[in-house]
């Protein structure tokens, strides 16, 4: 009703301008009309060119998104080599295997752009998982290798005896050995082959001056005869770490360091153990 009230209203004004007085327009409302004209010419070139800028913007992003995910699906197949998984376990050309009810969205409308940068974002979104995944698997694996007894305990020297039985070096009599002798020099490092916590540090026993360590996962390992010990019970030590120095207290005719390894308190043939950093 308005509209229409405008709208005659405008006609009589524009009757009376030109069949009144005048036959043209008032020059000042022409160029209030041209101005405005002009205003909204602007704004649509403006808003033109944002487009232009924001879609440029937009297919310069999804490139950078495409060769960030080229960059972590190679770079995610490496670290799968690197781990020795299984060949296809963690397939990073294909999304994660997923699953559930389909819930209708809300949003029923398509912009291919949109699209593109959620289709890429979900890519990554599975990326990251992927990595997560197999990050806690490398962190698991480098820490199984820390904690397991490997190599030998001393820098130099050389086996005096090994595990099984021998002839006892005090008696003459057939007897069981429990570990190997490593023979050094007096004062060298003694060295701990694993991770681990001091679960006992002081005199034993046979052993003189006996340092063990717990490594988790049912392994300890021992080494006696030490002429200083150099930890105390409940430290962490590293692999490597120096934990006591060569002697020969207790039970010893000479400078050496017998050295234990328990599988769940039992004692096991540390050969195999100490040839695997070989």
């Amino acid at each position: 009703m308005l509209a229409g009230v405008l709208l005659i209203g405008a006609s009589f004004a524009v009757g009376y301008w030109t069949r009144g007085g005048s036959s043209v327009l008032p020059p000042r409302l022409v160029a209030s009309w041209a101005q405005e004209v002009e205003q909204q010419r602007h704004a649509l070139r403006a808003a033109r060119s944002e487009a232009e800028q924001n879609a440029a913007a937009l297919s310069r992003r999804l490139a950078q998104l495409q060769a960030h995910v080229l960059r972590l699906d190679a770079a995610g197949q490496r670290l799968t080599e690197i781990a020795g998984l299984e060949e296809g376990e963690f397939n990073f050309s294909e999304p994660p295997p997923l699953g559930g009810p389909e819930v209708s969205s809300a949003d029923t409308s398509f912009d291919p752009v949109l699209a593109s940068l959620t289709n890429y974002e979900r890519q990554l979104s599975d990326r990251e998982r992927q990595f997560r995944v197999l990050e806690d698997l490398l962190v698991a694996s480098r820490l199984q290798k820390e904690v397991r007894p490997s190599g030998w305990p001393i820098e130099n020297g050389w086996i005096s005896s090994v595990f099984g039985t021998r002839a006892d070096p005090f008696s003459g009599r057939l007897a069981r050995h429990q570990g190997i002798d490593f023979a050094g020099r007096t004062g060298a490092e003694v060295q701990a082959v694993a991770a681990g916590i001091v679960s006992f540090a002081g005199p034993s026993e046979g052993y003189g001056n006996l340092v063990e360590i717990n490594h988790g996962n049912g392994y300890s390992t021992r080494y006696g005869h030490n002429s200083a010990i150099l930890v105390r019970v409940g430290e962490k030590i590293g692999r490597g770490q120096p934990v006591a120095r060569i002697g020969s207290t207790g039970r010893s005719t000479g400078p050496h360091v017998h050295f234990e390894v328990l599988y769940n308190g039992t004692a096991v043939d540390p050969e195999r153990y100490i040839q695997a950093a070989r």
